[in-house]
């Protein structure tokens, strides 16, 4: 064989391979409304930057005939690429080649991707599209899906791990996105369950369609799996390349720093406005935190559960930060089990990526019901407070208008280890609200004059930031209009903030 033959059958081979299941079930592909694995990373990854690995591996599987039926690539595309010029490792399954489903030979690509993530020190972005266990191989396949668990596991904490659910996604497959730091489905043409409609009907006799079982809605607004839904592949991209700009490539990297072009000086009059005169008024905690950060940019995390709480990431002077936000238009921003969880796990994985976090305090207290004791507040709740309380980076602190009880406690108080609290004049930090209090207190023992006279009194003592600043719970108490530069400078003084726990294999989180 010559050298150009030789030359010509590699270019021969190379086709084949970027063809995958060929252009008819590429063809299936478009007309169900998705991309191919292919056409998913040119979108996520920037141009011409994608380094694939394995492209000409096949399946190693001689059973019920499919030593005769191989396609190099074998149903996944594996390799390393850049987001704004920073390295991440990508796999993407190919549902053109045998439904995208898990064989030993697929499972081997994307273990190697994630080794490297590992040892590199660079995320790794999943994109899930699959059929599920290739049955034909059996245990292989299996063991395959548990290779890949074992490392989720070891890189969590270490590098960001990112997964977008744009297809099916089933059985023990979901286990590797549920290990995962952020999950991504697209509306419409993804969804992920453990067990299908059929077996659910046969087994329970409970009739339900795959969208309402595990559709993006679902996830997103119902059970908390996922953490953001789009209309479109294109959209799930794009809204992961604006993830990766807020996190560092691993945990012991900072996150990047944007050129800022906003002010930090810059002041707006409209906070003055937002808490209202009546402590039972609600308002919408997003119209302090946005005009807040660089730009108005917040980017939220779950925004469609556990609406009580609110969760994402922003920009100050151009440094990335967590937020954490009770929401007073939601179930008066009391905490509940689903809050609790949902602002658990976004603290972890801020503390575990060196992200300082800010938390807005407007919390009346735990949700009072049968539901949320027999559901187990108690060990919920304490999820929150042993996440914040855990947490070593830098923690400011602004108590907006009610901060009582326990959640007052709980919500990245100065006791659990904040840096810097703030409060506005508006704030109340109290063992409860006045009324209650004072009958506590009195036990019904005042005439009606008196009782007002009374839970005035308890105002003027508590329903204020003042008894709180006078013990040095509270460090400042500011102008809503100074949120922004006063927040700047807590975080610039803050940066250099060390802080160890003693010794340990690791804690036990009441899970």
């Amino acid at each position: 064989m010559s050298l150009q033959e030789k030359f010509d059958a590699f270019e021969e081979r190379n086709k084949k391979a970027l063809l995958g299941g060929g252009q008819e079930r590429i063809d299936r592909q478009h007309k169900a409304g998705r991309k191919t694995a292919r056409e998913r990373i040119d979108i996520l990854l920037d141009p011409g930057t994608f380094v694939e690995i394995d492209k000409f591996v096949t399946h190693r599987c001689t059973d019920f005939g499919m030593e005769k039926n191989k396609i190099m690539g074998d149903g996944v595309v594996c390799g390393y690429g850049k987001i704004d010029s920073r390295l991440m490792y990508v796999f993407a399954q190919d549902f053109t080649v045998f439904g995208g489903t898990l064989s030993g030979a697929n499972a081997a690509k994307i273990v190697k991707v994630m080794d490297l993530a590992l040892k590199m020190g660079a995320p790794v972005i999943g994109l899930n599209d699959s059929g599920g266990a290739r049955i034909q191989e059996g245990v292989e396949s299996l063991g395959g899906y548990a290779d890949i668990f074992y490392r989720n596991t070891i890189s969590s904490g270490v590098i960001p791990q990112i997964s977008a659910i744009m297809g099916p996604c089933a059985g023990g497959a979901v286990y590797s996105p549920a290990i995962t730091d952020f999950i991504f489905m697209v509306k419409e043409t993804s969804y992920m369950f453990v067990t299908g409609p059929d077996v659910i009907k046969t087994v329970t006799h409970e009739e339900v369609t795959k969208n309402e079982l595990g559709g993006a809605l679902t996830h997103n607004s119902k059970s908390g799996v996922a953490h953001f839904m789009a209309e479109s592949d294109e959209m799930v991209l794009m809204m992961i390349r604006e993830l990766m700009g807020f996190l560092p490539a691993n945990n012991m990297e900072d996150p990047p720093i944007r050129p800022c072009s906003d002010d930090i000086h810059r002041e707006d009059e409209k906070l003055q406005e937002i808490v209202p005169d009546d402590p039972n008024r609600p308002y919408d905690m997003r119209d302090i935190i946005c005009p807040v950060v660089d730009n108005n940019n917040f980017f939220e995390v779950q925004p469609h559960y556990a609406e009580n709480i609110i969760v994402g990431f922003a920009r100050l002077d151009g440094r990335t930060v967590g937020i954490v936000a009770n929401q007073p238009a939601s179930l008066a921003g009391a905490l509940d089990i689903n809050s609790s969880l949902k602002g658990a796990r976004f603290v972890r994985f801020c503390d575990a990526f060196n992200i300082p976090l800010i938390t807005f305090v407007d919390v009346p207290g735990f949700l009072p019901g049968t539901n949320q004791e027999f559901g187990g507040i108690i060990k919920h709740g304490a999820k929150l407070l042993y996440a914040f309380s855990e947490a070593t980076v830098p923690k400011i602190t602004l108590i907006t208008r009610k901060a009582y009880g326990g959640a007052y406690d709980v919500m990245s108080s100065k006791h659990i280890g904040a840096d810097v609290n703030f409060a506005y004049p508006t704030a109340e930090i109290a063992v409860m609200g006045p009324a209650g209090a004072v009958n506590i207190i009195f036990r019904d023992k005042l005439s009606p004059e008196d009782k007002k006279k009374a839970v005035d009194d308890y105002k003027n003592t508590f329903a204020s930031p003042y008894k709180a600043a006078e013990l040095g719970y509270v460090d400042e108490i500011i102008y809503p209009k100074q949120t922004r530069f006063k927040l700047i400078q807590a975080l610039e003084m803050t940066q250099t903030k060390s802080k160890s726990h003693p010794p340990k294999k690791h804690g036990n989180i009441p899970l």
